[in-house]
């Protein structure tokens, strides 16, 4: 991609109200545009961004033998009547319900759970049929009583959602236990240390889940942690006192801000005994599904990689979700033999399938140009002018000028050297 084609430019300030990081620079970057509170569009910097992280997930969740699918967002109420939470004061808080021109109620899916179960009953008949892991990538709706903090809490926002079918109770929390390391798994690779953090099943289970939590000041979660072993809740079911001994080892008990980027909750058979959905068993008798969800919102994951990942001048991507690999900087393209010096390296980087971002403008200062490469947030920057492409002689280099987004210092390598450094990344 040339810079001088991207929708749309840098902004040199951010927007009025725009309190939190992510929503400054997320916006400044052009990787997000609000249409109103809670409600964002994905330009194609973020779109690009988001995309890495899905894949991340897909693979992961592949891999544990989840298949993918899509379904609908618009939910008939009888449904939703089914299990009771249609009707439900906490659910009827964050759900979008109305009714169409023929009066048939509707309501705007914030969860998928009722409708798995319908998918179930129609297809599960047997053991045999199960387990089965099913997600999807999809808008979620949840009206929010006040959205802020930019893309972290919006009333339409996009999640994973994980849904799995079990024969018993011991079938699915090996597999819940299994989510939660392919979750660790999956953050890490995105460059987000999580804490896997006891919590109240809210409106979806009347059991305890768990939350992957990323500490931040900026968070609004609290939790409570061991300084030594694993034990953390959410403050939602925190008994105890920051200072207190852990339940688990008596070491201290430490309080910490933190952002969730993931849930997971153990359904048991509330779902399939409220809908009626069985499989028969072995012996030809019929049994009630055992359920579980898993979800992660791709959207909140960008806010939070940008909250934790960020200096004074802007992002600095992790190179796994990063929208580029190269920032490729051309100085001095009014001049004819480096402009062409730039345009070979630029095709040259796309032959060796290296993600490029070219900027490609003409009349803009240094200065600028830098200053956009590091508010974007690619991981090298690599520089083509007159001073990377002839020596005081006018004999060329096979020189390129090169700078990692979180290091001060540039260096001089050959395109060997970087494609080299690339793959080594």
């Amino acid at each position: 991609m040339k810079y001088s084609q991207l929708f749309p430019k840098t902004l040199k300030q951010a927007p009025s109200g725009a309190e939190s990081i992510n929503h400054q620079l997320l916006v400044r970057g052009g990787f997000i545009d609000q249409l109103f509170a809670g409600s964002w569009t994905l330009l194609p910097l973020g779109l690009k961004v988001v995309t890495k992280i899905n894949q991340i997930i897909r693979e992961e969740l592949n891999s544990s033998g989840a298949q993918e699918m899509q379904m609908p967002l618009l939910h008939p109420r009888e449904i939703w009547d089914q299990t009771g939470r249609w009707s439900n004061k906490d659910v009827q808080q964050i759900m979008y319900q109305f009714k169409d021109i023929h009066g048939r109620e509707f309501g705007l899916s914030f969860t998928h759970e009722e409708i798995v179960m319908n998918l179930l009953g129609k297809f599960v008949k047997s053991y045999k049929d199960l387990p089965l892991k099913l997600y999807q990538f999809s808008t979620k709706f949840r009206n929010e009583l006040r959205a802020k903090s930019g893309i972290l809490r919006g009333r339409e926002f996009l999640m994973k959602d994980l849904y799995s079918a079990h024969v018993s109770e011991e079938d699915m929390y090996i597999y819940y236990e299994d989510v939660k390391k392919v979750y660790l798994k999956i953050f890490q690779r995105m460059g987000l240390d999580t804490k896997i953090v006891e919590a109240s099943g809210g409106v979806f289970t009347d059991k305890n889940s768990h939350e992957f939590q990323v500490l931040t000041e900026v968070g609004e979660d609290t939790i409570y942690y061991c300084t030594q072993c694993d034990f953390a809740e959410n403050k939602e079911i925190y008994q105890d006192r920051e200072g207190s001994k852990c339940p688990r080892c008596s070491n201290k008990i430490e309080e910490a801000n933190s952002i969730e980027v993931g849930n997971i909750f153990p359904l048991g058979t509330k779902y399939s005994k409220d809908m009626k959905v069985f499989y028969t068993d072995e012996n030809g008798k019929e049994q009630l599904i055992w359920f579980a969800s898993y979800g992660i919102g791709p959207t909140r994951v960008l806010g939070t990689l940008v909250e934790i990942y960020h200096d004074e001048r802007g992002i600095i991507w992790p190179e796994s979700v990063a929208p580029y690999q190269v920032y490729l900087v051309g100085l001095d393209l009014e001049g004819e033999r480096v402009k062409g010096e730039a345009e070979r390296v630029y095709k040259l980087l796309q032959a060796e399938g290296v993600e490029v971002l070219f900027d490609d403008r003409v009349g803009v200062s240094a200065g600028e140009k830098f200053a956009d490469a590091d508010l974007i947030g690619i991981p090298y920057r690599v520089v083509i002018s007159k001073k990377t492409h002839s020596t005081s002689s006018g004999q060329a280099k096979d020189k390129l000028e090169v700078k990692k987004r979180d290091e001060k210092n540039t260096h001089f390598v050959s395109f060997k050297g970087l494609i080299s450094l690339l793959k080594d990344s």
